[in-house]
């Protein structure tokens, strides 16, 4: 018989890297299910979150630096 805890350490749960960014991801464009935003939250590392969210937010911005320079430069 196994004892299921629910309230496991944030920082030892079960989900993959790909499926943390895969959610930080879907947070950053706005289009989540409650129930989908539930489960993650039970499974999701608090770590991999921040850095995913960090990683994601600097993509973001370079891409939008080079959007601006080369509509600059071009006209």
């Amino acid at each position: 018989m196994t004892n299921r805890d629910d309230s496991v350490d944030p920082v030892h749960r079960k989900a993959s890297f790909a499926q943390t960014v895969r959610a930080v991801l879907w947070s950053f464009i706005g289009l989540r299910k409650g129930s989908e935003h539930e489960s993650d939250m039970a499974r999701l590392n608090p770590v991999h979150v921040i850095i995913a969210g960090l990683i994601a937010a600097a993509v973001f911005v370079t891409v939008l630096i080079l959007v601006v320079r080369t509509v600059v430069s071009q006209s």
